[in-house]
């Protein structure tokens, strides 16, 4: 399945979300990644992440496209990655 994580933590938590969400899948601007998961590895992730956020103050919103089969992006400004991952 094809995912985009977004994610809104305190400034002492982003550097530890980032490199766990890094693990798993490609970083495309600030807060934002995206790419090809299994759901074996989804629940890692999801289950790293409830490790390091604090629920009470922190945001992440995993988008779970099925298929990208009829997905487009469209880009304006600059293109800081992830490209070549979206079909």
């Amino acid at each position: 399945m094809f995912v985009i994580l977004v994610y809104d933590v305190g400034e002492k938590r982003v550097a530890k979300v980032l490199k766990i969400c890094r693990k798993y899948l490609t970083w495309v601007q600030n807060s934002v990644l995206e790419g090809e998961i299994s759901v074996a590895n989804l629940k890692k992730l999801k289950l790293e992440l409830k490790g390091a956020i604090d629920e009470e103050e922190d945001s992440v919103i995993i988008y779970i496209l099925r298929s990208t089969r009829y997905s487009e992006r469209q880009t304006m400004g600059i293109k800081k990655g992830g490209d070549e991952l979206f079909i």
